[in-house]
């Protein structure tokens, strides 16, 4: 296994796979099972037995385990092979390795990029969406002046004329009313990331005296220091960070995914919500980007069975990797997004300070049947 490029402690000579990369984990694993496969198979004819003991071990099953795996409720072990590369494990091929979001915040050398980090992670944006935030468009206090959300929420707008070129896919309509951005689509901000937010913006990396352009992001270093950061410098610089901390290539919508597959866990498999909370178009996207366990897509309303009194869903357990998005899926009525073209509401109806201006937004059984907005161009639905 070292020859052919697993890390082992002990000199096994040059490998003879001269001049091309060493396998990857992938490859590794593949190869370590054929070898235990063999060695096996020769133990069962009495050739070289200890090694076949040594080799034939078990382990209890996880979560991730029993999930992945059919009638995993009922395996009580599962084989092991210490041949196989140890090391972060993804879950998914579109999503991170487990622990990936604490490895990159101890790696990353910046409060811009600790930002960039926690955001994507806990907001589910795009990379175009967060490269393209203006700070008009942050309205991180309760009961902020828009009065199109309660919490701390940010509004992703889309302008085509951003100076780094980043755009939202999203084309919701928006403007300013007051000096105050309305509109667009709606996503509600953890507390990390206020956190974040004004650890970047009073640690000194961001130039308030010179930034005329107003936007949020800007670059830190080189003739262009100032200016508005491209999404092409972020998706460098999370690859470079995810190679330095050995996760391999680091996309930014690996992110998204993950953030998919949170809400999943935390709202008990509620596609509407998954749907609303990622700014897709429609439900089955949502299901298709996250890797827990779709429930039967949802083709026509359900009966109206909840009253005012009714009691909350449940959480499912796995909602304790993120405590406030688990409280906003169980408890907090209008759980996402809060404007008033997308919205999901809870048992206790639609929200008053947005009555429906048309019989099409009336709501039924709490689920508003609004069409979407004429001016939404065509979405590519394979990279939501």
């Amino acid at each position: 296994m070292g020859i052919v490029g697993a890390e082992v402690r002990m000199p096994l000579g040059e490998p003879w796979r001269v001049g091309k990369r060493p396998y990857g984990h992938s490859a590794l694993s593949t190869a370590a099972a054929c070898l235990k496969g063999f060695y096996l198979h020769q133990s069962s004819l009495g050739v070289n037995g200890e090694l076949g003991k040594k080799l034939d071990t078990s382990r209890l099953p996880s979560r991730a385990d029993r999930r992945r795996a059919f009638l995993g409720h009922v395996k009580s072990t599962l084989p092991t092979n210490p041949l196989a590369p140890s090391g972060p494990r993804r879950r998914h091929p579109k999503m991170l390795p487990d622990g990936a979001r604490e490895t990159l915040l101890a790696t990353v050398h910046s409060a811009r990029d600790r930002l960039v980090v926690t955001w994507l992670a806990d907001g589910g944006l795009r990379i175009g969406e967060l490269c393209g935030l203006h700070l008009a468009d942050l309205h991180l206090r309760e009961n902020a002046a828009c009065g199109q959300c309660r919490t701390p929420h940010l509004h992703v707008c889309h302008r085509p004329d951003n100076p780094n070129r980043a755009g939202a896919k999203t084309k919701h309509p928006w403007g300013v009313e007051d000096g105050t951005v309305t509109g667009g689509l709606i996503k509600r901000v953890s507390p990390a990331m206020v956190h974040t937010y004004f650890e970047y913006l009073t640690g000194g990396e961001y130039p308030r005296a010179t930034a005329r352009h107003g936007m949020l992001l800007v670059q830190l270093h080189g003739p262009g220091t100032g200016q508005p950061w491209a999404p092409v410098g972020a998706r460098r610089m999370l690859g470079r960070a995810g190679k330095r901390a050995g996760l391999g290539l680091v996309k930014p919508h690996a992110f998204r995914h993950n953030f998919t597959s949170a809400v999943l866990d935390a709202s008990d498999g509620n596609l509407l919500i998954a749907r609303d909370a990622g700014g897709w178009a429609s439900a089955a996207i949502s299901a298709s980007s996250g890797d827990c366990w779709p429930k039967e897509l949802p083709t026509t309303p359900p009966p109206t069975t909840s009253t005012a009194t009714s009691s909350p869903p449940p959480v499912r357990s796995t909602a304790w990797r993120r405590p406030w998005l688990a409280s906003a899926c169980s408890t907090t009525p209008w759980p996402w997004t809060c404007a008033n073209h997308r919205t999901t509401s809870t048992a206790s109806g639609p929200r008053p300070s947005a009555p429906p201006t048309s019989p099409t937004q009336a709501t039924t059984s709490g689920i508003r049947t609004t069409p979407p907005p004429t001016n939404r161009t065509t979405r590519d639905h394979h990279h939501p």
